[in-house]
């Protein structure tokens, strides 16, 4: 079987993102090259672990280090579809609607407790991540 052919440029940038991130987050190597090979894969990735494992940090750092903007969701049980997809606000001023965009909209985007979240939020999650969509209401 024959490999594909390896971008050096990318390669190069990898290895860069690797080194800056691990000089942040010590003794997560194995969780930074997978959150990589996801990336990557324009993938999504599930992490699951106790408090104090450095996963907020090591995605908050490698946003910091591709220059990507960082968002994190708390999921509960009050939470509505628009606080994380956005939705449209009346500008009196204007006269206008204006779209405000949610937290989806980020590059990485860490979404803790997914479970808490009403089923509708749920969806409009799975929305994003499926179809890479978002369906604001208004």
């Amino acid at each position: 079987m024959q490999r594909a052919p390896v971008d050096e440029g990318v390669a190069e940038e990898m290895q860069r993102v690797l080194y800056e991130v691990k000089r942040i987050v010590v003794g997560q190597d194995r969780f930074l090259e997978r959150v990589l090979v996801a990336m990557l894969a324009q993938g999504h990735l599930l992490v699951e672990g106790v408090p104090g494992l450095a996963k907020t940090l090591t995605i908050k750092t490698l946003a910091r280090t591709i220059r990507g903007s960082f968002r994190r969701i708390q999921f509960t049980p009050d939470l509505v579809p628009a606080d994380l997809v956005g939705t449209r606000v009346y500008n009196q001023k204007t006269s206008e609607f204006a779209t405000v965009l949610g937290p989806v909209f980020a590059n990485l985007l860490l979404a803790d407790e997914i479970n808490r979240a009403p089923a509708k939020v749920q969806s409009a999650l799975l929305e994003v991540m499926e179809e890479r969509q978002v369906t604001i209401a208004g």
